[in-house]
């Protein structure tokens, strides 16, 4: 066995909202964030942010361009029915609230809800949380629940404007089974952390923390599979870890 020295550390070890991003550049990613995302970035979502680099899993949090990038492409697409699977203390959640218009609504899942309770109060003194639908549990079975409730409600036909998903890595590709029946031909689908750290371009077999080797192995997987999927069209980011953009098709 290799020594310890050799392996690489967890690659997310040392992040928070100030330096989560693939940029060689430390220097250049605070210029993007001081000049064009702090200044543009609501009260709210600072003071939720803020809150959860303190946490002990902060390094969890969506980058606040990330964020910034979520509302953008939301208002875009003139999304008003969304999904979000993965919300740890909610900045990412706090985000679609604030670009959904004022019928707007998401669905928010997540197995932790005292997590979610982190930032439940940031929601309520934003306004937004008549917005967001909270359900505590796993993806896979909220997910079907939200496609037993379309078939009843809508005779099956899909209805969600847009998803975002930053969950369980290995599960990421049967969420986008799912999400590719509840979100409607020409709607989004979103997925966090498609570069996990950049391990997805090491060569095969470099030693990494247990973590890191499945999530890294789930995320090559996930990569594969949506750019070989000819019902979506897809764009990949090097924002953040990694986010993944696609646009149903079919």
């Amino acid at each position: 066995m290799a020594p310890s020295s050799d392996i690489v550390a967890n690659v997310h070890s040392s992040i928070d909202s100030s330096n989560k991003t693939l940029l060689k550049s430390d220097a250049l990613y605070t210029y993007i964030l001081n000049t064009t995302v702090f200044p543009r970035e609501p009260e709210c979502m600072r003071d939720l942010r803020l809150v959860t680099d303190k946490h002990p899993s902060g390094y969890m949090q969506s980058s606040a361009d990330e964020a910034q990038l979520l509302g953008m492409l939301i208002k875009m697409a003139g999304a008003k029915k969304t999904i979000e699977v993965g919300v740890f203390t909610g900045y990412s959640l706090l985000a679609t609230a604030l670009a959904l218009p004022a019928d707007g609504k998401v669905v928010a899942i997540d197995t932790d809800r005292d997590c979610y309770e982190v930032g439940r109060p940031f929601i309520e003194k934003a306004g937004v949380a008549h917005k967001v639908d909270f359900r505590e549990g796993p993806g896979l079975d909220r997910l079907a629940e939200l496609l037993a409730e379309q078939e009843q409600e809508d005779g099956g036909e899909a209805t969600y404007d847009f998803a975002f998903v930053d969950a369980d890595k290995p599960n990421y590709v049967n969420y986008h089974e799912q999400l590719l029946r509840l979100v409607r031909v020409g709607g989004t689908i979103i997925y966090d952390n498609t570069l996990w750290g950049g391990t997805v371009a090491m060569p095969l077999g470099t030693l990494m923390s247990g973590l890191d080797t499945r999530f890294s192995a789930a995320i090559r997987d996930l990569n594969g599979k949506l750019a070989a999927d000819p019902r979506v069209e897809v764009c990949q980011l090097a924002i953040a870890d990694g986010v993944t953009i696609c646009r149903r098709l079919v």
